[in-house]
């Protein structure tokens, strides 16, 4: 049994973790929005995950998309980032960020804390792994091939270099892979 360490850190900055269920394809969301294929029958690692995260970054489509989900909030006990240029204002628990989104980004990595976890969107991580802020990657790749879909990431400019950190398979076929991001200066 494999046990994850989030909490390893070579510097003195917070790391951003991108974790996220993908299929196979490496897409999010199927080719109408759908996550109906995501396996919840258990934890997969995600209360260890949640010890060591105390903030989360959102995009506004995937903040909108948890908001409308049954129950509401499901992480109301760790501090929210929207990053939005539309949005006008958020729920209690979230903070809106509009305008120089990697000036905030960078902050939130220079404080104090635990690791921040990048919820997604796509645009967002686009964005994030273009400027090399994205610290380790924690995909759970699904058993499933789509077909089409929305990629986890798109548009990159160039190559990015990974370092396998982690696997762990479930009986379900769920497979957890955890990546360190190789940074340009490494």
């Amino acid at each position: 049994m494999a046990i994850f360490f989030f909490t390893d850190k070579s510097n003195d900055m917070r790391k951003i973790v991108l974790a996220l269920a993908v299929s196979l394809e490496g897409f999010i969301e199927g080719p109408r929005g759908e996550f109906d294929w995501c396996f919840t029958d258990q934890d997969y690692g995600m209360a260890e995950f949640l010890k060591n995260t105390d903030a989360i970054l959102y995009g506004r489509k995937s903040y909108e998309l948890m908001m409308g989900m049954e129950g509401g909030n499901p992480f109301a006990n760790i501090k929210g980032y929207v990053f939005s240029n539309t949005l006008k204002n958020t729920a209690d628990g979230f903070e809106l960020v509009s305008g120089d989104v990697m000036a905030k980004v960078g902050s939130l990595k220079a404080e104090e804390g635990k690791n921040i976890w990048l919820f997604g969107g796509a645009s967002l991580t686009s964005s994030l792994m273009k400027e090399d802020l994205v610290d380790e990657l924690w995909l759970s790749i699904h058993p499933i091939l789509l077909g089409a879909g929305k990629p986890f990431v798109e548009n990159l400019e160039k190559r990015t270099q990974l370092e396998l950190l982690e696997t762990k398979s479930y009986s379900t076929g769920l497979l957890s892979v955890r990546y360190k991001v190789i940074k340009k200066a490494e």
